[in-house]
């Protein structure tokens, strides 16, 4: 099954935290490669949705997110794993875009896609959702890692 929809994570991903709210270098344009690649996204943080929604409108307003974004579904949740089950009913259909692995729930590691940590001192050269970008079209089949599809480093 081809994954449809992506779960994002937001703290280390793509934003430094809930509290500084550094939109990772990229952002806006990672954000619209991948909507044209899935059929939904999602996220999918153990930030409070009132807390995403502000952040989300602020990112949106200094133009480092597509207006869309802070629109986004978002999925409430509790526990210590973010089961892709409340992405989904049908496993597979999703995967999680996250920086932090103890948040992959039991049994479903391979539909994580792993990105590095945006963190302190968040450099503006960080190459971390060009990495993503290209992890995620290869899970998906969306190009060929040979190919120009996927922007490269300084294009994002």
């Amino acid at each position: 099954m081809k994954p449809t929809i992506l779960a994002l994570d937001l703290e280390g991903t793509l934003i430094s935290n809930a509290i500084s709210q550094i939109p990772r270098p990229g952002l806006y344009q990672f954000l619209e490669h991948i909507q044209a690649q899935f059929d939904q996204l999602m996220m999918y943080t153990t930030v409070p949705e009132e807390r995403f929604r502000s952040i989300a409108t602020l990112l949106v307003r200094e133009g480092s997110a597509p207006s869309w974004f802070a629109g986004l579904h978002y999925i409430c949740w509790s526990g210590k794993t973010k089961d892709l089950l409340l992405a989904s009913p049908r496993l597979g259909e999703a995967l999680l875009l996250d920086d932090h692995k103890p948040y992959v729930h039991p049994g479903q590691e391979h539909l994580w896609v792993p990105i590095p940590l945006f963190g302190s001192p968040y450099p503006p050269s960080d190459d971390g959702l060009n990495i993503a970008l290209r992890r995620l079209l290869v899970r998906i089949g969306g190009a060929d890692c040979n190919q120009q599809t996927a922007p490269r480093s300084g294009e994002l």
